[in-house]
């Protein structure tokens, strides 16, 4: 089964119940990871910045590991 998120209430939703997709965020293997998606789509956005910055200047040193 596969859970989402929705940004407008901020509840985890069940795959067969799931919210019009403008509302979700996922699909995610777990409620736990489901619950935590804002969290987790915010450090894979900072993550992504940095790897942009660090392409900008054609270097790897802003990359994390």
């Amino acid at each position: 089964m596969a859970y989402w998120y929705n940004t407008t209430t901020k509840q985890v939703e069940a795959d067969e119940s799931r919210s019009r997709n403008d509302d979700v965020l996922g699909p995610y293997d777990t409620e736990d990871e489901a619950r935590n998606a804002l969290a987790t789509a915010a450090q894979n956005t900072e993550k992504w910045d940095a790897e942009d910055r660090a392409w900008d200047k054609g270097t790897d040193e802003d990359l994390e590991d």
